[in-house]
């Protein structure tokens, strides 16, 4: 059920080329396609995380990740208030099995994700807090 409703709120951005006529003449899944032009965003790698090439994932919160997608690495970093701080780390495929849990987080603000063992595809990063509430984040490993 998690899986279906987190899925359903992912966006999927399909292609399309036209010969002159109209004509369909090629689909493509494009997962880096810039809006409106459809050609892929540069994925820039990098050599240290800085503060310009984080992502943010929820303004109020003060999450960030990168990069999307993902190569070896994936880099978190959060900034939470006292009363509610980071309990444990979920790494979950799309088939639902947990490949790996990180816990213990509470006096941590960052976590490196490592990648580079993992096939290509998509993954669920679940970020559960102390106060119960989960925050789900969609990996793409390349």
């Amino acid at each position: 059920m998690l899986g279906f409703s987190i899925l359903t709120k992912a966006q999927t951005k399909i292609g399309f080329e036209y010969d002159t006529a109209g004509n369909q003449i090629r689909r493509f899944l494009c997962v880096n396609c810039l809006p409106s032009t459809g050609k892929t965003a540069d994925v820039k790698e990098i050599d240290s995380l800085q503060e310009k090439d984080l992502q943010k994932f929820f303004s109020e919160d003060v999450i960030s990740y990168y990069p999307n997608p993902v190569k070896e690495e994936l880099y978190l970093k959060w900034q939470l208030s006292d009363d509610n701080v980071m309990s444990s780390i979920e790494v979950i495929n799309m088939n639902g099995q947990i490949l790996k849990r990180m816990s213990n987080l509470e006096q941590l603000t960052t976590q490196n994700l490592a990648f580079g063992a993992y096939s290509s595809g998509i993954y669920l990063i679940v970020l559960n807090y102390s106060n119960g509430k989960q925050k789900t984040i969609k990996i793409m490993k390349q």
